[in-house]
């Protein structure tokens, strides 16, 4: 198959592709048309549908679809000018081909993750994170393949996983580099940061947001999963629950970012940084990694509010 991120304007595609989005819509002179969200394992391209009289056959979104389209570009970006539509038939596709995965094996990711659950000293702490990730089977089925966001970073299979396990090595440095800090709740938090993540984002192939995720999001569902935890483990110490809970409540660092607290302890502070600090580089290491620019200047980027740049050789 021929994979998005191959495409080039001017050329013609005929081959399957996930639709993840569709949507009806009218032009000015009031012509119907459908506007689709067209995704593989490479990433995601906008398709317009103008002519619905022929050709097209019916589908709906998340069905695998047959396109024969023509490559445009619209205002900077690929745009699929789609001419012929039909279902893609059994044995015709390989799911595997459509969803995005982590670059790094999931399995081998989570052996590395268990080792920091075992390494916590605290036994409530630890009792807590091993019925998470060590008991919990319908939890870390989840965990394992859900993403961590639905587009900016680690938007892929096994993007939860991998972005959990870079915040918590981060955390660990952190806490070799200050020893003030408390390493066993700071890793404990690391760990469970996101873990509202697999009640706020559906599974794959949708991956958006459920009506937990629009109605709480991922903080408040992470502290409620703490709490239905906690709960069943008798004696738990409340300041230790309670600084715990802090910690995931405050761990968007600001207001305007979507935390119901500013960091009040300094382990909530480091995970905040952690946080920040690999969601941020990895949402630049995917922006890189995307860009069809040629040249080592990439154009304006909103989320990082300034010209992107290639590092010179």
């Amino acid at each position: 198959m021929k994979y998005i991120e191959t495409l080039r304007e001017g050329e013609h595609t005929s081959d399957i592709y996930l639709c993840k989005t569709k949507q009806t819509s009218k032009t000015k002179a009031g012509k119907s048309y459908y506007s689709l969200v067209l995704q593989d394992k490479t990433g995601v391209i906008d398709a317009k549908v103008w002519d619905l009289s022929s050709g097209i056959d019916h589908f709906e979104a998340l069905d695998y679809i047959r396109i024969e389209a023509d490559v445009t570009s619209f205002q900077g970006s690929l745009q699929l000018n789609v001419k012929r539509i039909r279902v893609a038939r059994e044995g015709e596709y390989e799911p595997k081909d459509y969803l995005p995965v982590s670059s790094h094996p999931i399995e081998e990711m989570y052996r590395e993750l268990l080792k920091y659950v075992d390494g916590i000293g605290n036994s409530w702490l630890k009792t807590l994170a091993r019925a998470f990730f060590e008991e919990d089977r319908e939890f870390i089925k989840s965990f394992k393949s859900h993403s961590a966001a639905k587009t900016v970073h680690h938007g892929f299979v096994g993007g939860l996983l991998e972005h959990t396990l870079g915040v918590t090595r981060l955390c660990a440095f952190y806490a070799s580099q200050y020893p003030v800090l408390n390493k066993d709740l700071l890793i404990a938090a690391a760990l469970f940061h996101d873990i509202g993540k697999v009640r706020e984002l559906s599974a794959f192939p949708a991956n958006d947001y459920t009506d937990d995720g629009q109605l709480l999001g991922h903080i408040v569902i992470g502290v409620e999963m703490l709490g239905e935890k906690i709960r069943n483990i008798p004696g738990f110490p409340d300041m230790l629950a309670m600084e715990l809970k802090h910690c995931i409540l405050a761990h968007h660092g600001e207001y305007e970012y979507g935390s119901p607290k500013l960091p009040a302890i300094i382990e909530a502070m480091a995970l905040n940084f952690a946080d920040n600090t690999d969601a941020k580089l990895e949402t630049m290491k995917e922006y890189l990694e995307g860009s069809r620019a040629e040249g080592e200047w990439l154009g304006y980027n909103r989320l990082f509010e300034t010209n992107v740049k290639r590092t010179s050789k």
